[in-house]
């Protein structure tokens, strides 16, 4: 792969928790040489919510919006500079969650300020979806270690799962290409990836999805 260029300048890589989008973001931007925008995970507040505190889960939203919106006005300016670009993340994933944690009082208050950062954040030319079965999150939320993960039920994961489903299914603003993840391990398995990065250099238009070897022969 050394040498080539991958056709498009700012790529968000989406998914529910644990399915993988930083590690793949780390390993595409070490091949292209791109800029990585990783998410702020240290949200002060996410202990109290994954604790099931009261008033926690406005707290959460709140700040993480803020601070996605700030990094997304980042990402334009890097685009100036003709560098790839890789998130792990894409600013409507914010919603997504918003939907999925508020209560309707708390969602008004939500909806009237979204819409007005939104509209000051760039698109990504690419965005990918990366899909995998509860139980494996679970297994990789467990493999990270993460402190404030450790209280995250399967319950939680699923219907996770299925908000992202559904808001992808309806999915037009940009090129989406769809992986699950299930049988693929990017970081340790060098084919995985090679074949992955041939499915996103063919990428242009609507919605693609990955079926990778294995899954075909399973």
């Amino acid at each position: 792969m050394t040498g080539r260029k991958i056709p498009f300048r700012h790529i968000a890589i989406e998914g529910p928790i644990g399915v993988g989008k930083t590690s793949l973001v780390q390993l595409l931007a070490d091949r292209f040489e791109g800029v990585m925008v990783l998410e702020d995970i240290t949200n002060p507040f996410l202990p109290s919510f994954y604790e099931g505190r009261a008033g926690a889960a406005f707290q959460v939203q709140i700040y993480f919006l803020l601070s996605r919106f700030q990094q997304q006005r980042e990402i334009a300016q890097m685009n100036l500079f003709q560098r790839l670009v890789l998130a792990d993340y894409s600013f409507p994933k914010d919603r997504i969650f918003a939907y999925l944690n508020l209560d309707d009082t708390d969602l008004r208050v939500y909806e009237k300020l979204y819409p007005v950062l939104e509209h000051e954040v760039p698109k990504p030319d690419l965005v990918i979806y990366m899909q995998a079965s509860v139980p494996v999150l679970v297994e990789r939320i467990k493999r990270r270690a993460r402190d404030f993960e450790r209280t995250i039920e399967s319950e939680y994961l699923e219907r996770l799962s299925e908000a992202y489903s559904y808001y992808f299914f309806h999915y037009r603003e940009t090129p989406l290409l769809v992986v699950n993840t299930d049988e693929i391990d990017f970081v340790n398995n060098q084919s995985d990836l090679d074949a992955f990065v041939e499915q996103i250099m063919r990428s242009r238009r609507g919605t693609q999805v990955y079926v990778p070897v294995g899954s075909q022969r399973t």
